[in-house]
């Protein structure tokens, strides 16, 4: 198949329609409209087979997830997503590939309510690149900068799920409960953006992150950017049952602060907002757990077991 029949057979049929978008797939650029009073949030994020997903990954799962991730950047800012772009190189037109890629794509439009609205296609290595793009009143939305001394530091579901999961699929670890393996290899193929939650903490969170590259790494993203320090109590970590049934209590506490993938948020409030955080996340019906408080020892991160200090070298995922 050529490019352009790809794109028209694969992408431009399935797509979920916006009133928003005034022109999408076809032409030179997408015409949209932003509504008035709300800011355009941008994310990108690319998707290497052997880097992000295995060679061999089912294509509809690595559709869903480029899709979930950049939306859960979305969520990290508070934004409500519109649109996406999609650039995807191919080693080959396999027509069954890209069946089962663009089944998935469609699932996510359609559940989250999105338009596919142009992008690029091209031959080579495997890789998908989203762009999501969202809205969100400007003074609501949700910064690394903003967090302060006394905050307290919370995070949402279970973390370090999908890295037991990604050591599962290389078969570094055992998880002798299938319905455990089968919950830990669902959080890393099908990782759920916090959306809902992002936008209920407008006005009740001071900082904001997603959990992409695992706790310990991205929480010197707040530090840095608010000039703060943090301490994080590591037996106030959320586990799920899964973890706490599969692997050692210590080996826990490594997934939890070191593996990524988990696209939970980190957010940070403070003690005279607790109360209204209460009640914006009962509506969520999402779970989620205060792990530590913010101080004023800039850049400091420090880690706690039952109150006292412990030496732990925690470090998260890193490209370069």
């Amino acid at each position: 198949m050529k490019e352009f029949s790809i794109i028209d057979t694969f992408f431009k049929q399935q797509n979920h329609q916006r009133k928003d978008v005034l022109l999408g797939i076809g032409d030179d650029a997408a015409l949209t409209v932003v509504p008035a009073g709300q800011a355009l949030v941008t994310t990108t994020d690319t998707l290497l087979a052997g880097v992000h997903f295995l060679p061999d990954a089912e294509p509809s799962t690595i559709a869903r997830k480029a899709v979930a991730v950049n939306l859960s950047d979305l969520a990290a800012m508070g934004a409500e997503p519109a649109w996406i772009s999609l650039s995807i190189s191919l080693p080959t037109a396999d027509e069954a590939w890209l069946s089962a890629f663009a089944t998935g794509l469609a699932e996510m439009t359609r559940f989250y309510s999105i338009q596919l609205i142009g992008g690029d296609t091209v031959q080579g290595p495997l890789a998908v690149t989203i762009t999501a793009q969202g809205f969100v009143p400007p003074e609501q939305a949700l910064l690394r900068s903003k967090a302060k001394p006394g905050d307290f530091i919370y995070v949402t579901g279970t973390l370090g799920d999908a890295g037991l999961g990604l050591d599962l699929l290389l078969n570094k670890v055992t998880v002798a409960d299938p319905i455990n393996a089968q919950y830990v290899l669902n959080r890393l193929h099908n990782p759920t953006p916090r959306l809902l939650v992002g936008t209920s903490l407008r006005r009740i969170a001071n900082a904001c992150i997603d959990l992409s590259d695992g706790l310990s790494s991205d929480i010197k993203h707040i530090l840095q950017a608010s000039n703060c320090g943090a301490t994080i109590n590591v037996d106030k970590l959320p586990l799920s049952k899964a973890m706490r049934e599969s692997v050692e209590p210590q080996n826990a506490v490594k997934y939890a602060l070191s593996a990524g993938d988990d696209y939970e948020l980190l957010f940070t409030v403070s003690e005279e907002q607790k109360g209204k955080l209460e009640t914006a996340m009962a509506n969520t019906s999402v779970s989620f757990s205060c792990i530590g408080q913010l101080n004023g020892m800039s850049n400091k991160l420090e880690y706690r077991l039952n109150n006292q200090v412990i030496d732990y070298q925690a470090t998260g995922y890193q490209h370069f």
